[in-house]
């Protein structure tokens, strides 16, 4: 069996491999040089070194903004999503009549696109806020615990669902083992439960991260950055960049390299601390 996958195993990977370099890889370079020059059409690229990435950090003060608006929100969505879905989790793993049903509901809202999404909370957020003659737009802290809400409503059973299969693994003898030891429910859930779904964890925050860092859709369609601009994200804001703003296309292209090296470093430093805690476990 091993020969045979040897043998046909380029044959099955060469065409995600060309999908991969064609959507991606080709891409990332040509955006990559483009970054370093200033453009309107591709065509008339003119070569300026490190001038865009200058100006994306020193003319436009809207991106240090949107940095520290998305690195907020990425740590609060971070906390609130897993640890809701982690409880979720444990309610739903007890034997309880009706999981099933349970589970599909609360996986549901993640079917959603995030467009479609983004839309309806604004209606549902804003017709609680109308009672006040307010509108999610009115204050900064609106929009932004807004999107948190939307983040969890979408996340939750998503994770919820990889939460559950990493506790159904747990040994029912280590579980057992424990009850007879005198364990109690907390102590079995912080020395047994966590650190055998380590696996889940570092997956779900990876998950969670990448999501909730590369946000667009639903900024756009919630808050569309108002008021003011002071609720949009890194990724709306690269988008009003490149295409709002004529002549900044350069500079848009440059956001978009930070953007994705910051993205790179913070993923890969949260996947090593998590799969370390996974191997000393």
């Amino acid at each position: 069996m091993n020969r045979s996958l040897k043998k046909y195993f380029p044959i099955f990977v060469l065409p995600t491999l060309l999908a991969f370099i064609l959507a991606f890889v080709i891409p990332f370079c040509l955006g990559l040089g483009l970054s370093f020059t200033k453009f309107t059409t591709v065509e008339n690229a003119k070569f300026n070194g490190i001038e865009n990435y200058i100006r994306a950090f020193t003319a436009d003060t809207d991106f240090i903004h949107a940095l520290g608006f998305t690195a907020l929100f990425t740590i609060v969505s971070i906390i609130t999503v897993n640890v809701f879905a982690f409880l979720l989790a444990l309610s739903l793993t007890r034997g309880l009549r009706g999981t099933n049903l349970f589970r599909s509901v609360f996986f549901m809202p993640n079917l959603i696109g995030g467009i479609v999404l983004g839309y309806i909370w604004n209606l549902l957020i804003n017709g609680v806020l109308s009672a006040f003659g307010v509108d999610i737009t009115f204050k900064t802290e609106y929009g932004f615990w807004g999107l948190v809400l939307l983040t969890n409503w979408q996340l939750i059973g998503y994770m919820m669902v990889i939460y559950i299969a990493g506790l159904q693994n747990v040994p029912t003898s280590l579980l057992e083992a424990a009850s007879i030891d005198g364990a109690g429910p907390i102590k079995t859930l912080t020395k047994i439960k966590i650190p055998m779904v380590m696996p889940s964890i570092t997956i779900c925050t990876f998950l969670t991260l990448t999501n909730s860092f590369k946000m667009f859709d639903q900024n756009l369609a919630l808050t569309a950055g108002a008021p003011e601009r002071s609720t949009e994200m890194l990724a709306l804001n690269i988008y009003n960049t490149f295409y709002g703003r004529m002549g900044w296309q350069g500079v848009g292209q440059a956001k978009a390299v930070i953007f994705f090296v910051i993205v790179a470093i913070i993923a890969f430093a949260q996947l090593r601390l998590t799969g370390r805690r996974e191997v000393e476990h």
